[in-house]
């Protein structure tokens, strides 16, 4: 039987893949959305086999709710063309709640499946640990379910989608079969981003046939995603598990390095996953949203989150952050907090509610665990310190006569973002909340420098050899977000070299992966770490 389950598989690169972009390259137009949407639903079969049946009700429920907005939304024009002036508020404030209505039961069918599946567990779990502390007898039994792979993704699109409608910021579709395209795209079905219908759901029912442009600029960023997943992420993968799982006997130097070299992986695997994405993605002529843009360059937690898994940050932003701040609650907080607290602490209030929001739902986000519910209340809270700082520490850098925008203070602002971020990244890789404190707490009160010269970096799943190869893999990938940030297309710009310059660099590039990527006997590829959220 097919099975598909990575992205970087052979099964994906090798057969799934060329297959498709020869279907893209000979079939005419209507044959090839056809043909896509039969791809689609093989690539979530290999992935899922009959749990498919969770994205065909996403599909038919979206699309029927967002005509059933819509339908609700043209009655409230007819009406209000032949209505008095007098009466036209009024008339659309019940239209408006009519069609909330409908948008509240879309939100409750959707999220509220994915919150059975994928969080019933931990809350019954935890329900239970409370009736024990309570001492009653009773217990709940704990379920177990299959969860579809991408679930959360696709969720967010569907969700995307009908608030857009209800909005009308968008057109509810008629066609199904262009939601359809949308919604199970193959290349983003497993990780993201989290591309809304406007973005690309024209894009993917024109399908024009592969252009070698799109051909060669997709296939050089499929490449360098190879890259960072298999040289970097894959090679530390051992050397990962043994720290975490080891966490009670090593003591906390080891706990800081496992800490930044998490960091890394993370980052490699998940934003060279995007890369393979939006490369397969550009091949069709389908321009997806970018989803990471040099986050490690940021000089504070908020601009990283606007650099790291950008479609998730700006999801929450325009679905979460902007409905709660902005609503009448908060609004009239804000006026009375500003009497209060003044002009800065006084906004600061309502802001902190859509963020404890946005950070707690960011947090369960990725994953049913209190270590993760930890990791969002983290980042709420040092992206609000910053947020009430700020103002104090411009004040005092300018009286100490500190360049706030100076090259040393800019590379201590991004060194102290690094290590925030490496930190709780520790907790988001834990074996528990409870493993998470242990750690920090031993890399705080046992960390020693003589671990650096011990050799005991070098018992844990990694050698010399392996520090090389992902020290010089990790400086190549540092020039080229260099050269990203002072925004030159490295692409563009290998592809407009001689063919002889051209081609040596691809080969060059293709044998490092042949020669130094961690596959084969002893190596255990890390498994796609978002497709679990």
């Amino acid at each position: 039987m097919f099975q598909v389950v990575s992205y970087f598989s052979a099964e994906y690169l090798v057969v799934f893949l060329p297959a498709v972009i020869l279907l893209m390259a000979v079939l005419p137009q209507r044959a090839r959305r056809a043909a896509l949407l039969i791809c689609n639903g093989a690539l979530f079969w290999a992935f899922s086999s009959k749990l498919i049946v969770y994205l065909i009700f996403t599909t038919f429920s979206m699309h029927h709710i967002g005509l059933w907005i819509s339908a609700i939304q043209h009655e409230e024009d007819a009406q209000l063309k032949t209505a008095e002036k007098s009466e036209k508020k009024e008339l659309k404030k019940l239209w408006k709640k009519k069609q909330l209505h409908v948008l509240i039961f879309a939100v409750i069918l959707h999220i509220g499946t994915l919150l059975v599946l994928k969080y019933s567990p931990f809350f019954l779990t935890n329900v239970n640990s409370l009736l024990g502390a309570c001492g009653s007898s009773f217990r709940f039994r704990i379920p177990t379910f299959m969860i579809p792979m991408g679930i959360s993704f696709y969720t967010m699109q569907s969700v995307s989608y009908m608030i857009d409608v209800y909005r009308r910021t968008i057109q509810a579709d008629r066609n199904i079969f262009r939601l359809a395209l949308y919604i199970s795209f193959f290349p983003q079905i497993m990780e993201g981003p989290i591309s809304r219908y406007s973005e690309i759901a024209n894009q993917i029912w024109e399908m024009p046939r592969v252009k070698y442009e799109n051909f060669i600029f997709g296939v050089q960023r499929i490449t360098y995603g190879v890259l960072k997943k298999m040289v970097i992420a894959d090679r530390l993968n051992m050397f990962l598990d043994n720290i975490y799982n080891g966490y009670l006997i090593h003591n906390g130097t080891v706990m800081a390095v496992g800490a930044v070299a998490y960091t890394i992986q993370l980052y490699m695997e998940f934003s060279g996953t995007m890369d393979l994405v939006i490369g397969c993605a550009q091949i069709l002529g389908v321009r997806l949203p970018e989803n990471f843009q040099r986050p490690f360059f940021s000089n504070s937690i908020s601009e990283f989150w606007k650099r790291w898994h950008i479609t998730l940050g700006t999801w929450f932003r325009d679905y979460i952050f902007y409905p709660v701040s902005m609503s009448k609650p908060m609004k009239k907080l804000t006026l009375k907090a500003r009497k209060k607290l003044g002009n800065h602490f006084g906004p600061l209030l309502a802001g902190a509610i859509a963020l404890f929001c946005v950070w707690f739902s960011n947090g369960l986000w990725h994953g049913a665990g209190w270590r993760y519910i930890f990791f969002g209340m983290y980042h709420f809270v040092l992206i609000l310190l910053g947020n009430m700082i700020t103002p104090y520490s411009i004040a005092f850098l300018k009286k100490v006569h500190i360049n706030r925008n100076g090259k040393p203070y800019m590379a201590f602002r991004i060194l102290r973002t690094t290590i925030l971020v490496c930190i709780g990244e520790m907790f988001f890789r834990a074996l528990s909340l409870k493993a998470g404190l242990l750690m920090f707490r031993k890399m705080v009160t046992k960390f020693s420098w003589k671990t650096f010269t011990d050799g005991t970096l070098l018992h844990l799943g990694m050698d010399g050899y392996d520090y090389i190869i992902i020290g010089v893999t990790l400086i190549l990938v540092f020039i080229v977000s260099c050269m990203q940030e002072k925004k030159i297309n490295i692409y563009e710009n290998i592809a407009k070299r001689r063919v002889v310059v051209r081609y040596a660099i691809y080969y060059a590039v293709i044998l490092f992966i042949i020669i130094f990527g961690a596959y084969g006997r002893g190596y255990v590829p890390v498994d796609p770490i978002y497709a679990k959220f």
